[in-house]
């Protein structure tokens, strides 16, 4: 691998960082710039969940005013996260890729929709559903079954369901929603350390990348103003849907 290709891997890294930390579309950046430097599909989103680690590197070093009060989410949430991720990973590993990835277009389009109405999702489960219940915290896990398979848009899947039930501000959703991300992440990938060869020289530059990018992230994020925000975020995933579908 040549320098050229260090820094396109360095730069994009940064991109994913900033953009997986305030929109959880990281993938959108890194993924489609891992294929275009020539690595085959399946070794490249082995590739990308490894390097994203470095997102949650990053945004924890900075989010920690955000993360402040919710260590029992930060248990709940994140168990939920490793034990999905650590499935997922396995999954991708013995199973045939094309069966799951023809949904991804449709989560990813149904978890940006439900980001764009949450603040309606919310006004209709008030007094009914909350953070604590059995389902929610079972379908974070499902999330990071998808998010250890795949990965692509989990962020905003994970930040509509918590979103939707959580009447904290944005940002304090958002930096829980990086560990419990991270936390699927790190299971898969100690699955695909353990059970596949790793292009370490691709892995090492992206992650650093995505270590700085995220930590320069939440200080922005905390300064813009929720709607806009969350809308801006429901339409690139809408985006995101996509291009998914017509690739």
């Amino acid at each position: 691998m040549d320098w050229a290709e260090v820094a396109v891997l360095l730069l994009a890294g940064v991109g994913a960082g900033v953009v997986g930390f305030g929109a959880g579309l990281a993938s959108l950046v890194s993924f489609p710039t891992l294929l275009a430097l020539g690595l085959p599909p399946l070794t490249a989103n082995i590739t990308n969940s490894i390097a994203l680690l470095g997102t949650t590197v990053g945004s924890v070093i900075s989010a920690q005013p955000d993360l402040v009060g919710q260590r029992n989410r930060i248990i709940r949430f994140g168990m939920a996260g490793v034990v999905g991720g650590a499935v997922g990973g396995l999954l991708l590993l013995t199973q045939p890729p094309g069966t799951f990835e023809r949904i991804v277009p449709w989560l990813v389009a149904f978890a940006s929709v439900v980001l764009i109405l949450r603040p309606w999702l919310r006004s209709l489960h008030a007094g009914r559903i909350s953070e604590h219940h059995l389902g929610v915290l079972l379908l974070v896990g499902l999330i990071a079954v998808y998010g250890g398979y795949f990965g692509a848009a989990a962020g905003v899947l994970v930040v509509a369901t918590l979103g939707a039930f959580m009447e904290d501000a944005y940002a304090r959703v958002n930096a829980l929603r990086t560990l419990v991300v991270g936390a699927a992440n790190l299971a898969a990938s100690a699955v695909f350390v353990f059970w596949t060869p790793i292009d370490w020289a691709k892995v090492i530059p992206l992650a650093i990348g995505c270590i700085v990018g995220s930590a320069v992230a939440p200080p922005i994020v905390r300064r813009l103003p929720e709607t806009p925000l969350r809308v801006g975020i429901g339409v690139a995933g809408l985006a995101l849907a996509v291009e998914l579908y017509l690739g």
